[in-house]
């Protein structure tokens, strides 16, 4: 078995599936080519059956041999630094791949999860709409100029930025041709492609499981 673990829930229900957040590490390493297996921890009692290796009850986490990582950026950027892949090796691309990557969690989804979950839950007009919309414009321009994020070349910041903006809702908030066009060529990818194939596959299975078990 291999040392790279990524951890997820055992099952989720449909609506999740395909989002949930172990799809960025299991991305990562089929970009870099990292060989890594799955283990899970039970949905049910999720908010306090595992806080010893995630302190909010959350999933993705990686085991690495002795070190173990939460948060899926967290485990992005370390999986990238495992694979010049992912991460340039110089300190220029390395530092603006490691900016765009944070932008994308701090600029990008900070604002977009908080506006999508309102939105889910019926409240349309939820007073986020004006200041995610300024977010996106923004990153619409700088998307308009170039074609990755970070070092002229696909990079740990693409798959996040990529994986913060594919959210259906999110992209039909408005009309920024360069955004879509960015997330369809990184999302066209067959390391994406594959991961998220995996990770339905697994939920998939669940759903038998389950059903055997009732």
């Amino acid at each position: 078995m291999s040392e790279l673990i990524i951890w997820t829930y055992d099952w989720v229900p449909e609506g999740p599936r395909g989002s949930v957040r172990d799809l960025r590490l299991r991305w990562a390493c089929e970009e870099a080519g990292l060989a890594y297996s799955v283990r899970t921890v039970p949905f049910d009692g999720r908010e306090t059956n595992h806080l010893a290796r995630q302190p909010f009850g959350q999933v993705p986490f990686l085991d690495d041999g002795g070190l173990k990582i939460f948060e899926s950026g967290a485990g992005l950027l370390h999986l990238a630094r495992k694979s010049g892949r992912l991460m340039p090796r110089d300190p220029a691309g390395e530092a603006e791949t490691v900016q765009w990557v944070i932008a994308a969690l701090n600029s990008i989804e900070m604002v977009t999860v908080p506006w999508w979950f309102l939105r889910i839950s019926g409240e349309k007009d939820n007073g986020l709409a004006g200041w995610m919309a300024s977010r996106l414009d923004q990153l619409e321009k700088v998307l308009g100029e170039r074609d990755w994020l970070a070092a002229g070349r696909f990079t740990a910041a693409d798959l996040l930025m990529a994986d913060a903006l594919r959210v259906s809702d999110v992209r039909s908030s408005g009309d920024r041709p360069a955004t879509d066009a960015y997330v369809a060529r990184v999302t066209d990818r067959p390391s994406f492609k594959k991961a998220r194939a995996d990770q339905l596959a697994h939920f998939a299975a669940a759903d038998d499981k389950r059903s055997a078990a009732g």
